[in-house]
């Protein structure tokens, strides 16, 4: 999950600024789950059915932020939070690839409407491949959420549904 400016993709991140709202509380070093800086915010997936999911989730808020991602994280429960958001304030094309990231992630991508246009499995990069694939979809972007690979659709996350990001709502992990 590392960034490299100069060839567009992010590591589960971007190299784009984002546009950092409804920041809750910063998230501080957790073995196995998130590097300190990181900050909880709460989101809302809306199905095409109607059905509302709230879930927590640590935002990367800077270009370190979202260069780090989810990389060197071991504990695919995530200590209670659903995954991570990146928010672009623009359409962007950035891909994400899985440097240094030691679970299998999946990764739903928004428009700037926030509906979900395409999602993804991603594993991680073998030992000595350079350089990682890159996961990108078809079309730009202007939202992406990365989860434990296979939880997409627990939390709602497929084509259709709706991301969106709560300006100032209290966040707390959920302990399933």
């Amino acid at each position: 999950m590392a960034v490299v400016a100069a060839l567009g993709f992010t590591a589960c991140g971007s190299n784009e600024r984002l546009g950092a709202r409804g920041v809750t509380q910063t998230i501080p070093a957790r073995g196995g789950v998130a590097p300190a800086g990181f900050t909880a915010v709460k989101v809302r997936i809306v199905n095409p059915d109607g059905t509302v999911i709230e879930r927590c989730v640590l935002l990367a808020d800077r270009d370190g932020l979202r260069g780090q991602g989810l990389m060197g994280v071991t504990d695919p429960s995530l200590d209670g939070i659903a995954g991570m958001l990146f928010v672009f304030d623009d359409d962007t094309t950035t891909g994400f690839w899985m440097k240094d990231t030691l679970i299998p992630l999946s990764i739903a991508f928004a428009d700037q409407q926030g509906t979900v246009t395409f999602t993804a499995d991603m594993d991680p990069c073998p030992a000595g491949t350079d350089p990682c694939p890159l996961t990108r979809p078809p079309e730009a972007y202007r939202l992406a959420i990365e989860v434990p690979q296979g939880r997409l659709s627990s939390l709602g996350l497929g084509v259709g549904a709706r991301i969106e990001h709560q300006a100032g709502a209290s966040c707390t992990a959920a302990k399933d």
